[in-house]
């Protein structure tokens, strides 16, 4: 392989800011902000959204959208909408 073509590999530390839960792993990004971990040692932090924590799809807890009450608007406001005059 060609050296330094490729980005750092180090560990840093993701932070869900919807649940709280900061997680540690190795990644190429990188961030100026730094946060100082449970073994005393200093890495960079990265701010997620939303993470396997706090996704609806790994946490069970499914937000449900109110279609109906949205499709009866949209049909209520577009009622005469292209009619023939």
């Amino acid at each position: 392989m060609k050296s330094d073509i490729h980005p750092k590999y180090e560990a840093v530390v993701f932070n869900d800011l919807a649940s709280g839960v900061k997680f540690l792993t190795k990644s190429t990004v990188s961030s100026s902000k730094t946060i100082e971990w449970e073994d005393g040692n200093t890495y960079p932090v990265i701010d997620v959204e939303i993470s396997s924590e706090s996704h609806p799809f790994y946490t069970g807890k499914q937000r449900i959208m109110d279609s109906a009450g949205r499709v009866e608007r949209f049909n209520a406001r577009f009622k005469g909408f292209g009619a023939k005059k």
